[in-house]
């Protein structure tokens, strides 16, 4: 057996001793093969696959296509690679025109996993959520590794996208594709050993914000010796404008987290403000406005009724698990996930007082909800707190309809089973209460405020607008 551009057998390879002229050979071998990689990713000959054809997975694939490499997209979804190889998107940002030009640079998707013997990387970006208890999911990164360590060659690298605990790449995926590879092929940790390429490198996908171009966005890169972080870097290097190397894939996957539980945390800090300052009869917004006139030391975050999206809500949870393995509690990052966590539950303690003004009861109130979507002006619902207020409401026995944009119905997900159909905005009227939880820019706030009778703002939508009938929380 031998292993791909390597004319040495790999049972030979395993016993050589340093020193040897068969280790010279070897190390001959090791960095010319690390050598060939980087010219095919400069040439744009090297085959590019991202497993995920996700809000990650897909937007990275075309960023590479755009380069015009050749990308294979991956996902165990059949009707997701049926919608690609037909020129279709089933993401709103992602128009089908942009898979169109993408197929136009040999982009196609496969359910196949036995195509990743034909790729020079492996980019994998599946999602890594939490359990009922909180606690780390990993199974989709598991699943993806098992399938496709059969297939990995020599030489091949393998980055993990997935947002993780700091250890992940190194205590779980690399003993995965160690022990799944039909080649006995080993993770190289040097220049001169062959092997397979592992690294880490966080995703930094923004819904909605186009501010920044997706190449302007620095990408930090941690591989598993100094041949993974030269590979990653250079394959990275060729869409993205800045590289920035860290000493490791765990130091990679804390970055990540770093960033998310700023955020988090700053989040919880506002949103534990705002309770206050309600009580107080003062406007946090008025005071984060004036506060962000400051021109150093300050950063703006703002209130809402609770966090969403596949990040925040989840990394402070992914370290303080990890955390404990080493006898440290991160009570600090646990208090600003209890934050916010919390803070669908006083939404609707809010509208609660809103309805009990109005002589009502929340039980048998119908109710409007606006936005499912976790933030405004995107299709995507993970950790939303939309779907945890709909779910409360209908708990205490609440009549309950939505209406978003971008979503003509809603089934069922891991945390929720609504099967409910898009409501028109025609009949505001005829609701008890109208909660706003999602901003959308297509809505015409005024007009709601002028029809509804009680209208729960969480997201500060109504600003401007002078009205009784308004309860901003």
């Amino acid at each position: 057996m031998y292993s791909r551009g390597c004319l040495i057998p790999l049972r030979i390879l395993s016993g050589l001793q340093a020193g040897s002229p068969y280790n010279q050979n070897m190390t001959t071998v090791a960095e010319s093969r690390v050598a060939e990689i980087k010219a095919n990713i400069e040439s744009r000959q090297a085959r590019i696959g991202v497993v995920g054809m996700g809000y990650v997975g897909l937007p990275l694939a075309l960023l590479f296509s755009a380069e015009k490499f050749r990308v294979t997209g991956f996902d165990i979804a059949a009707d997701k690679v049926a919608a690609l190889n037909q020129g279709g998107s089933y993401i709103v940002r992602i128009l089908p025109a942009m898979i169109q030009e993408a197929q136009k640079a040999g982009f196609r998707a496969t359910t196949d996993y036995s195509a990743i013997a034909e790729m020079d990387a492996v980019i994998i970006c599946v999602p890594t959520p939490l359990n009922e208890y909180h606690e780390p999911d990993l199974s989709f990164v598991t699943g993806t590794v098992k399938a496709i360590a059969p297939h990995v060659h020599e030489g091949q690298l393998i980055i993990l996208e997935s947002t993780t605990y700091p250890g992940t790449t190194e205590e779980l995926v690399v003993p995965l594709l160690e022990s799944g590879n039909l080649l006995g092929l080993k993770v190289s940790r040097s220049l001169d050993s062959p092997g397979i390429h592992v690294a880490f490198s966080p995703e930094r996908e923004d819904p909605g914000n186009d501010t920044v171009a997706r190449h302007d966005i620095p990408k930090v890169v941690g591989g598993c010796g100094p041949a993974a972080s030269q590979l990653a870097g250079a394959l990275y290097g060729a869409i993205f404008r800045r590289v920035v190397p860290v000493s490791s894939p765990s130091a990679a996957e804390m970055t990540k987290l770093l960033e998310n539980i700023y955020r988090c945390v700053n989040i919880a800090l506002v949103n534990e403000l705002k309770q206050l300052c309600m009580r107080m009869g003062i406007d946090i917004h008025e005071v984060i406005d004036a506060a962000k006139t400051k021109p150093f030391g300050f950063q703006a975050f703002y209130p809402g009724p609770g966090l969403g999206g596949h990040c925040i809500p989840i990394d402070p949870f992914y370290l303080s698990w990890k955390a404990k393995q080493f006898d440290f509690r991160t009570r600090f990052i646990e208090l600003a996930g209890e934050v916010n966590i919390a803070m669908p539950y006083f939404v609707i303690d809010q509208l609660a007082e809103g309805l009990n003004r109005h002589r009502k009861a929340i039980n048998g109130s119908r109710i409007l909800v606006l936005g499912l979507a976790y933030k405004r002006d995107i299709d995507d619902l993970r950790e939303s707190p939309s779907l945890t207020i709909i779910e409360l409401l209908r708990e205490k026995g609440a009549l309950v309809d939505y209406n978003d944009p971008y979503f003509p119905t809603v089934g069922h997900g891991r945390h929720y089973a609504l099967n409910m159909t898009n409501t028109p905005l025609d009949h505001v009227d005829q609701y008890d209460a109208v909660v706003i939880v999602t901003d959308h820019s297509s809505y015409d706030y005024k007009d709601i405020v002028n029809r509804a009778q009680l209208v729960i703002d969480t997201r500060n939508a109504t600003k401007g607008i002078d009205s009784p009938k308004i309860v901003r929380c």
